[in-house]
């Protein structure tokens, strides 16, 4: 009879905390989700710049080639510009993940049976997407040559000059913008508002709520002291992984500025986005549930590991509003084409507007009160 009593109260228990019954069932089909969406998915929709200086027969028959990868495989998304410089522009700021420049004297050269070039330039900063791009235009390259020129001509005679714009990168030193954020997303759940609930569960809560402090105070003060310890965290997990990997940093000053500001936004914005979602819980054991449920829907969306153009369409839209999406892009952009500020300040922007808009609802929504 004792033995039943201790498996009533356990139970009882279990049935109090609803978030916890619901988490338990709800997480195993999100991980589903999620996850099964968010690795090795067929790449769709990547932008593709075309420059088409020939207006020959076997420019166009490359074209239509092109056209009916891009509608049925749908691999590519063609860009049709006019100006060379806009569509190098464009890759090296990551508005297209490639640009073909097809030249004047391409259809010429196919009919003197000379051996004509069709350039591709693709940010391989991104080795998965230019890989993907790199076969398509291939395939779409010889089946040109195939159709129009003589059998008795070599079937490789049209020449794809591919060029990667950025020093190679390999899938592991890829990884570590995901470790820096990692680190953020981890920081910034057993600091700041974890803290206020470990001080509801001991009890001692009291200590914030008999003083003068206002929600601002409270708030603020332990969003600053999180940022404190996740900042000193994330930017030492920084530059062992750096060193680790060897990706080369040529310009401290620039480049580490850059990376301070993304990490310091960032962990900014998920630290008042934790305090908006852990403000009022009462219990650790929520916490852990819910820590398992945001690195799943924020993490692997985010691009960390896998492009977001393999994601399907409602995913991508997820990967719009995730933060951790930004700040993915913006560490890639400074660690692998070695830029500034200039070039994520749409990052930047995304970051600073979110901040903002949790740290107002962290305080909003604080209650100043005691149990």
């Amino acid at each position: 009879m004792r033995l039943l009593a201790v498996i009533d109260r356990d139970l009882k228990k279990f049935r109090r905390n609803p978030v916890v019954i619901a988490m338990s069932i709800l997480m195993p089909i999100l991980y589903l989700v999620i996850l099964g969406n968010s690795f090795q998915g067929k790449l769709q929709g990547l932008p593709l710049a075309v420059v088409r200086h020939d207006t020959g027969q076997s420019s166009r028959q490359v074209m239509d080639n092109l056209r009916a990868i891009e509608a049925g495989p749908r691999t590519f998304s063609i860009i049709a510009l006019k100006d060379q410089q806009q569509a190098m522009a464009g890759v090296k700021t990551g508005a297209y993940k490639a640009a073909i420049i097809i030249p004047a004297d391409f259809s010429r050269k196919i009919a003197m049976q000379a051996v004509p070039e069709i350039g591709l330039y693709l940010d391989n900063t991104d080795g998965i997407s230019a890989e993907s791009i790199r076969g398509a235009v291939s395939g779409a390259i010889r089946a040109t040559k195939a159709e129009y020129v003589p059998i008795r001509e070599k079937a490789d005679e049209i020449r794809l000059r591919d060029i990667d714009l950025y020093p190679k990168v390999d899938y592991f030193q890829s990884l570590v913008p995901g470790v820096v954020i990692m680190a953020i997303f981890l920081g910034a759940l057993t600091t700041g508002a974890f803290n206020l609930v470990m001080d509801r569960f001991l009890g001692v809560d009291e200590s914030y709520m008999l003083t003068p402090l206002s929600k601002m105070d409270i708030v603020g003060g332990l969003i600053i002291s999180g940022l404190l310890v996740t900042t000193c965290i994330a930017t030492l997990i920084f530059i062992v992984s750096i060193l680790i990997t060897g990706i080369p940093f040529t310009n401290w000053l620039r480049q580490g500025f850059s990376v301070l500001l993304v990490i310091v936004l960032t962990t900014l914005g998920l630290l008042s986005m934790m305090f908006v979602l852990m403000g009022r819980l009462s219990h650790p054991r929520i916490v852990g549930i819910l820590s398992g449920f945001l690195n799943v829907i924020l993490f692997f969306p985010s691009g960390a590991v896998y492009p977001i153009a393999s994601f399907p369409h409602w995913l991508q839209l997820f990967a719009k509003v995730n933060p951790e999406a930004y700040a993915v892009h913006a560490l890639k952009t400074i660690l692998f084409k070695n830029t500034g500020i200039g070039s994520i300040s749409h990052d930047l922007a995304f970051l600073a507007c979110f901040t903002i808009l949790m740290m107002t609802t962290a305080v909003v929504s604080f209650k100043r009160t005691v149990r």
